[in-house]
């Protein structure tokens, strides 16, 4: 019986290790997706960028009307990247996370951006034995102390933006 236990308990720590190395393999793989996605947009390398992403991925971007499928995004970018110069984001601190099945993984990020500080968000999926983003939601931040300032500058925009949405319901 003690011989049963001690395999047991072997084979669930090795399970756990195991686990815990998948985990940390594809926290690595989905960093170096990532960062390679922001390079290839501050070298304007349009087709290594939409590579990363996957075809039914969407983008949402700081403008309230920045809600793109990535057709859609691929015709708003295409301009910027034919110019040779997209955007430059670079991570300033990012945590992932990905489910049991290591097929789904989740990330938050703050960027060091041309905005100064963003907060990038987004799902990524496994697809073959590469990761991509799924879904990606841009944001800007702004300091709680400023905030009465921002709405002030974005009120009469977004007001009638609001009704219009409103309206639609």
């Amino acid at each position: 019986m003690k011989k049963i236990l001690a395999v047991l308990i072997v084979l669930t720590l090795s399970g756990c290790k195991s686990v815990m190395e998948n985990q940390s393999i594809a926290e690595a793989n989905i960093n170096v997706t990532l960062d390679s996605w922001q390079k290839a947009a501050a070298t304007a390398n349009y087709e290594d960028y939409f590579a990363l992403m996957a075809d039914d991925a969407v983008f949402i971007g700081t403008d309230a009307t920045e809600n793109w499928n990535k057709k859609a995004f691929q015709a708003y970018a295409k301009p910027h990247f034919d110019k040779g110069k997209a955007w430059s984001f670079t991570a300033l601190e990012r945590h992932i996370f990905v489910d049991a099945t290591g097929k789904t993984a989740w990330f938050d990020e703050l960027l060091n951006t041309q905005m100064k500080i963003c907060r990038g968000s987004g799902v990524l999926v496994k697809i073959g034995k590469e990761w991509k983003i799924k879904h990606y939601v841009l944001s800007m931040t702004i300091p709680n102390e400023n905030s009465d300032e921002v709405i002030k500058v974005k009120s009469a925009l977004e007001d009638a933006m609001i009704q219009t949405l409103q309206s639609k319901k």
